[in-house]
């Protein structure tokens, strides 16, 4: 899995590429709490976590983004999901974290 971060009008755009399983869920997982602890510090204090490059999620990338949740929420960020395709548009629903945070079409539409 690679990850990259960039700053777009003072929002924090995380995108991770590649799958979430058993082997890269850890990475995952820091990942997205150095990217949580990024948007703090950010003007606009919000994370928008680009899903156009992931191919699938297992429950311990879910339970990764559980814990990036409760840390955004702790530090006042944010925290939106853009881009999803279709398996991941579904694996959201299914969970119910379609419920949890704003999912979106595009980046835009999240900032």
């Amino acid at each position: 899995m690679q990850w990259s971060s960039t700053e777009r009008q003072g929002c924090i755009v995380a995108s991770p590429d590649g799958r979430v399983d058993e082997a890269t869920a850890q990475a995952f997982t820091d990942h997205l709490a150095s990217s949580v602890s990024l948007a703090a510090e950010s003007p606009s204090r919000k994370l928008i976590v680009d899903f156009s490059g992931l191919d699938y999620m297992s429950s311990r990338g879910l339970r990764a983004l559980t814990l990036a949740k409760r840390q955004a929420d702790t530090a006042g960020v944010a925290m939106a999901l853009a881009r999803p395709n279709t398996v991941m548009r579904e694996i959201l629903a299914i969970s119910r974290y379609d419920k949890l945070f704003a999912v979106t079409d595009t980046i835009e539409d999240a900032l």
